[in-house]
Formats: C-alpha cells, structure tokens, sequence
C-alpha cells in the first residue's frame, strides 16, 4: 500500500496563507484533498475549521464543504457548460434543491457571476460554453467559482499551472487579496 501523507502535523490559524511546496508525488494534492474532506484519512485526525470531519453526519459534512473551497488544477467544468453556470455552481451546496435546479436553467446571479468572472478579466466570457475556453481560462472559471462560492477556508491546488507567464501573479494577488480581505484561510 501506498502512504501519501505521513508524520504530518499541521496547525493553520484563521486568515493565515500558506504555501506547500515539494517534488511532484509528494503529497501536496493529497494533504488538500483531506482538508477538502474529499478523502478521509486511513490513520490519525482532521480537523478542519474547527470540526473534525469524519466524525460529523453525511449532512453536517456537506454543510461543512460549502465552507471549503477548492480551485483544481484542471477544474471539472463539462465542456457544453456555460461559463455563467460554472461559476453559479460555486453555491450549489447552499442553495435548495430547487433554487439550484432554476439557476441551471435560469442563471438566478448573472451580476455576481459577472463580478466574480471581472476579478480575473474574464466577464466578457460570461456567456460562452466552457469548451470555448483555453486551459488558462478554465482554470481562472474555476477561481471565480471559488470567490464567488465564498468559503471560509480557501484551497488552491496549482491554481496557475495552465497559464502563461503574465497570468498567475495577477491571479494568486487576486486569491491573496481575496483571503486578506475576508480574513479566510488560503493554502
């Protein structure tokens, strides 16, 4: 068997922004996914914003996801997908049912979908289908969701791989500015 992670022991306070940095196969996406709650740990505890995950009901840990977001490398967006619903997906989790199946058909907050897209210079893609899209403006659909999720705990696992070498400081001083001004974690 395989052990991605071990001996590891990690406290991050509230508002703090962290970096993890290693060789490729070192655990990096792993460790985010555990603090995603994407992936329960084989051995020893999570606990994320105060709660220790794998301990909560199936319903009191989705709640606890719609506090977490994570920006994927290559973010799943379906290729026939609207830009606007991409990012609207991003409060799924805390809508009900039914708001969340209108917006799919009815985008309900094209203005914060739109800002959300304006922060990485993306709001003239509003509309366009996800497949449209290079892998740089996938990966800046995917941040907009996230902001426009509004997590308390932010995750970024390589959110800048796909763009070219002007993008990704302006990108990561959006995320960083984003976690400093709403005083949530970023890692």
């Amino acid at each position: 068997s395989v052990h991605a992670l071990r001996g590891v022991d990690l406290t991050i306070a509230r508002g703090e922004r962290v970096a993890i940095i290693g060789p490729s196969g070192a655990g990096k996406s792993s460790l985010l996914n555990l603090l995603a709650t994407a992936l329960p740990p084989s051995a020893g505890q999570v606990e994320v914003l105060g709660r220790a995950p794998w301990r909560l009901s199936a319903r009191q840990r989705q709640q606890l996801r719609t506090q977490i977001g994570l920006i994927h490398q290559a973010p799943p967006l379906p290729a026939r997908q609207r830009v606007v619903t991409a990012v609207l997906a991003g409060k799924l989790g805390q809508w009900g049912l039914l708001r969340s199946l209108v917006s799919l058909l009815y985008p309900l907050d094209i203005p914060g979908a739109r800002a959300a897209l304006a922060r990485l210079d993306l709001a003239d893609k509003l509309f366009a289908q996800c497949q449209q899209l290079s892998g740089a403006q996938l990966q800046r659909v995917g941040i907009a969701r996230v902001l426009y999720q509004a997590p308390q705990l932010l995750l970024a696992d390589e959110p800048v791989s796909a763009m070219d070498p002007v993008l990704p400081g302006h990108t990561l001083s959006v995320l960083c500015q984003h976690a400093q001004r709403e005083g949530i974690t970023l890692v």
